[in-house]
């Protein structure tokens, strides 16, 4: 019934298309299996300059578009929206979309492009507070194809019967990335809109949040107490609490008197720190960011011209037009000061932007931005609204490197744009601390991966509402395993450290941030791979196995990169059987604990996910730390886990370099590619390549055979 009311309400669209508007459409090649669509001759010269890719690419040649097996069909409605849609073959999965509540599998969902503050968001939201309009299709046989719509403006996504992008104002081009697998077509989006830059390498520690650690002595209290009970942590965060009255860029001189002492002192203990910058501005005559913007005239305009206010945190607020480089200079030297406070991050929350007291929740879609001409030039909100945050923390960033031009920045943003994983990481925005939240937030965080934002997670715990122990535990098991790891809160909850609850709880909470910390040589080499081919680091299950339809749907798993799998218990009863790869030639994942390697610890923690190990794999991991350099040399000692495949062998690969500093991109680290072959009863492992500038150490190298 549902697949006949679907069929029915595509023809229905289809119906109200105006013959008359549909041109031939015309396409050309821009790049190894990738092919932009154009509705006709005409919309190619009207083309706007694509704000998602790293660069505007030009055409290698063109082809006939009907040779083409994925052209899509361009018309207009009776309603003025642009419609193109592609046909695809039966047995054919769906993922991506960007930031969407629900399962994995994305096949029969209907999803808008339209950044929203979405508080406490459920199953039915039709969006959240990122935009990626971008689909994965794989097909039955494990190919794989992916469809751009190059529009920033809200858009439709219509997966109900085929793909379907629905857009406002603009006739889009449509890109198709036809590839041999899921994973090469994740690698060709990368090709278009970039890859994220290797992080400090402390922001993939743990990090830890609510709203709002205050005052400044309270901040210290709950880095003391990580540190007392040896439960690691590397970053605690400052939300909006520590500002003088809301006003960014400020301190609140009682809660917060010497801000640079305090982050003094948390790095004297091995905690980093990130702190909230939101774009909204107090407008107050004397308040130095209000005076200065208004000088030089940054703030967006409304329809008559006039600059335009809306209420947020601080009240009546002005908003900066981040859409124009010269305010994003602006912006950017406002973090002079600011970072000189020996502030390490910065997370840009609000940038939706957020509006209060009005029913959009945002400013109007009539203001006016004064565009980059090689943005698109002037254009008013509704263009620009999806890529308002995503050049917010370009602004950041470039203000971030500038004032510490020696550091690698690390920026959070709510709000974002396909491309902007380019200048900072995000997160799924404000969950619920209930067990339908826990469960969706796998599925999220891997299609944010497949959507081109690697660096992702959701807030453990929950930020909305109180959830209990139980929960928390369970949280806590496996979202240390996602590419961003950081636990949150909001004001009124209850307290959420991991020794909030019980003494079990914070047992759990322990072993499950001890598995990060052996494991972030591994994660870390995962960030590199990711920054150099734009692989997820987090990925879908069946990326295992793209031809086994039975993982398709799988979402209380995913990998962690290609060779381990977390296996989560995503329910209160841990109920549901999750679906295994299939063994290769023979060989199965293999199951394995960190805690039973150490001898007298329990290895039954049942709020733990099940780990697997993938045959022919290496997996590198290190003695557990507190935090990131709280050992004389981080790379003294490894430990290889290894897994045979059915011949005897296994490969893996460590990146390393200096977790900070930009000299990795000058050739200073070291990728080592470890093999180990079976020799009768023993294995040998030996270093077979070695890549980079950076001297390998002389290290204690320990070896354990996983069956």
């Amino acid at each position: 019934m549902l697949k006949t009311l679907s069929s029915i309400l595509i023809c229905t669209t289809i119906v109200c298309a105006v013959p008359s508007v549909t041109h031939a459409q015309v396409a050309e090649v821009i790049g190894e299996g990738i092919v932009r669509f154009d509705a006709s001759h005409a919309t190619r010269l009207e083309r706007r300059p694509s704000i998602a890719m790293v660069r505007q690419f030009e055409s290698i040649g063109d082809i006939d578009p009907d040779a083409h097996p994925l052209t899509p069909e361009f018309v207009q409605g009776r309603d003025g929206r642009y419609i193109a849609s592609i046909s695809i073959e039966d047995g054919t999965s769906l993922y991506g979309t960007g930031q969407v509540a629900g399962p994995l599998l994305r096949n029969g969902f209907v999803t808008e492009t339209w950044n929203l503050d979405a508080f406490g968001y459920g199953l039915d939201a039709k969006n959240l507070y990122t935009s990626q309009p971008w689909v994965l299709a794989v097909r039955e046989d494990g190919t794989a194809f992916g469809v751009l719509a190059d529009t920033t403006e809200r858009c439709e996504i219509d997966l109900r019967d085929g793909i379907t992008f629905k857009g406002v104002a603009y006739q889009f081009p449509v890109i198709v990335i036809d590839r041999e697998s899921p994973q090469a077509v994740m690698q060709g989006l990368a090709e278009l809109t970039g890859t994220i830059a290797m992080p400090p390498r402390w922001a993939i520690g743990y990090h830890q949040c609510r709203y709002s650690y205050n005052p400044d002595s309270r901040v210290r209290e709950v880095a003391e107490t990580f540190r007392a009970k040896q439960l690691p942590a590397d970053v605690i965060w400052m939300d909006i609490d520590y500002m003088d009255a809301y006003r960014v860029f400020t301190f609140d001189d009682e809660q917060f008197s010497d801000p640079k002492a305090l982050n003094q002192y948390l790095d004297s203990i091995g905690f980093s720190n990130v702190w909230m910058i939101d774009p909204g501005v107090k407008k107050e005559d004397g308040y130095f960011v209000y005076d200065s913007g208004t000088e030089h005239d940054v703030w967006v305009k409304n329809a008559q011209g006039s600059t335009f206010t809306g209420e947020v945190w601080p009240g009546v607020c002005v908003f900066p037009d981040y859409l124009n480089k010269e305010v994003r200079e602006w912006w950017a030297g406002l973090y002079e000061e600011f970072m000189a406070y020996d502030i390490d991050g910065v997370w840009n929350d609000m940038n939706e932007p957020a509006v209060f007291n009005v029913e959009s929740k945002t400013m109007p879609e009539d203001n006016i931005h004064h565009a980059d001409p090689e943005l698109g030039g002037e254009g008013n909100h509704g263009r620009y609204h999806n890529v308002y945050g995503m050049q917010m923390i370009r602004a950041t960033r470039e203000g971030v490197m500038d004032a510490n031009p020696g550091k690698r920045p690390f920026v959070l943003s709510r709000a974002n744009y396909l491309g902007g994983h380019r200048y900072g990481a995000t997160w799924t925005g404000d969950n619920s601390a209930t067990w339908e939240h826990l469960d969706m937030s796998i599925p999220m965080t891997i299609n944010l991966g497949l959507s081109g934002q690697p660096f992702a997670g959701p807030d453990i715990g929950g930020f909305a509402y109180n959830g209990d122990g139980e929960l928390f535990a369970r949280w806590m098991g496996f979202g240390t395993l996602f590419p961003f790891a950081r636990g949150h809160t909001a004001k009124g909850n209850i307290d959420k450290e991991p020794w909030s609850f019980t003494p079990e709880v914070e047992a759990t909470c322990r072993r499950a941030l001890e598995r990060r910390y052996r494991l972030l040589p591994y994660i870390y080499t995962l960030f590199h791979e990711s920054a150099t081919h734009g692989t997820p680091i987090a990925m879908p299950t069946f990326f295992a196995d793209p031809s086994d339809l039975a993982l398709r749907s799988e979402d209380d798993s995913f990998l962690l990169g290609d060779s381990l799998l977390v296996v989560a218990k995503a329910t209160p009863e841990a109920d549901r059987v999750s679906v295994l790869p299939k063994p290769i030639d023979g060989v199965a994942w293999a199951k394995f604990d960190f805690e039973s390697f150490d001898g007298g610890r329990d290895s039954k923690d049942s709020d733990l996910p099940d780990l697997y190990i993938k045959p022919g794999s290496i997996i590198v991991t290190a003695p557990v730390t507190q935090y990131f350099g709280d050992r004389p040399d981080q790379r003294d000692e490894i430990t290889l886990l290894v897994h045979l495949d059915a011949n005897g062998e296994a490969t893996g690969t460590l990146y390393e370099d200096a977790g900070d500093g930009m000299e990795y991109m000058l050739g200073e680290y070291l990728l080592t590619t470890f093999k180990a072959t079976r020799d009768g009863n023993k294995v040998q492992v030996e270093v077979v390549d070695q890549q980079g500038k950076m001297t390998a150490p002389d290290r204690r190298v320990k070896v354990r055979v996983i069956q």
